[in-house]
């Protein structure tokens, strides 16, 4: 008999690595503040949202623009 997988387990574990991967660009962007330099504007937001707000927009004005030409 196979044993179950433990979900709790990986589920902590995955939380675990959002919160440091979250914690590292935090201090990564306080210590570029502190020395003047500005933030890297690939970076998207906290909630991510600028990222996919700009993605959508692009394409939209790529499409427009590939059927004016024509």
């Amino acid at each position: 008999m196979a044993r179950k997988p433990n979900y709790d387990f990986e589920k902590r574990q995955k939380e675990m690595q959002r919160k440091a991967k979250k914690d590292a660009k935090r201090e990564e962007r306080e210590r570029r503040r502190s020395a003047g330099l500005p933030d890297e504007a690939g970076e998207p937001g906290e909630g991510g949202e600028d990222a996919e707000g700009g993605e959508g927009a692009e394409a939209v004005e790529g499409e427009g623009g590939a059927t004016t030409p024509q």
